[in-house]
């Protein structure tokens, strides 16, 4: 940015203004154009619901006969790690009225 500082806050006020202006735009739905809702899910909340069936099914898992030897506490760790491997997993889903896009956190 070069000349006066009053000049340079000029400038930075007039792109603020079209950005604001830009940014409004985008978010009126127009006719015909289905509305976009995002929606995200923060996975310790998920956690925190799902962990009584956790333990649950870390109880049956050890009196369930497993094929091919695979530990109990493996297979449950393997869903645990899974579970924890979603975070910022994004996922689209078109209705015909709006389109939902939902972020997992």
């Amino acid at each position: 940015m070069s000349g006066t500082p009053i000049r340079a806050l000029a400038t930075l006020q007039a792109r603020a203004m079209r950005t604001a202006r830009h940014q409004r735009r985008r978010t009126y739905v127009r006719s015909g154009e289905r509305p976009v809702i995002r929606l995200w899910l923060p996975l310790t909340a998920l956690f925190l619901v799902l962990s009584p069936f956790a333990f649950l099914l870390l109880i049956v898992a050890v009196f369930v006969p497993w094929p091919r030897g695979v530990s109990p506490l493996d297979a449950v760790l393997s869903v645990g790690r899974v579970l924890l491997s979603l975070g910022g997993t994004e996922v689209d889903v078109q209705a015909p009225d709006a389109l939902v896009r939902i972020k997992i956190v």
